[in-house]
């Protein structure tokens, strides 16, 4: 028979991400912004001026999927890559004026987003700190 997809862990936390994708996906589509550039866009409001390298670190994703949702960003206003001094090869990542500007929404949006899980802020604090550590421990 298998196991019970229901009394899955990887499942629940699947559904779950794609439940919650959807629900920043909404929000997110008068801003013409998918969920993965608002995570880059909420990494960089913390790590402004980071590194791709340091930037895919932050975001879990590699340098290959981060150019493109950086590109796209670019192209709409809310960041640019500016040259390091003394160092030719890396692009230091730079939020525009309206990058830095939409902070305020953006924190407006993940307040909503939150507000639709049904979780209160303590709920969320405890999910978040068993997630980190499913990802520490794997």
């Amino acid at each position: 028979m298998g196991p019970l997809l229901k009394d899955q862990l990887c499942f629940a936390l699947y559904s779950t991400s794609g439940a919650i994708t959807k629900a920043y996906g909404e929000l997110l589509k008068p801003h013409q912004l998918t969920y993965p550039q608002f995570v880059v866009l909420m990494a960089l409001w913390q790590h402004n001026g980071a590194s791709v390298t340091q930037l895919a670190k932050v975001v879990s994703l590699s340098k290959a999927t981060l150019t493109p949702i950086l590109k796209k960003l670019e192209s709409t206003g809310f960041l640019r890559r500016e040259n390091v001094p003394d160092n030719d090869r890396t692009k230091s990542i730079v939020l525009s004026k309206k990058g830095q500007d939409f902070a305020t929404q953006g924190e407006t949006i993940a307040k909503l987003a939150l507000c639709a899980t049904g979780l209160d802020d303590t709920e969320a604090e405890q999910l978040i700190a068993l997630c980190n550590k499913i990802t520490a421990n794997l």
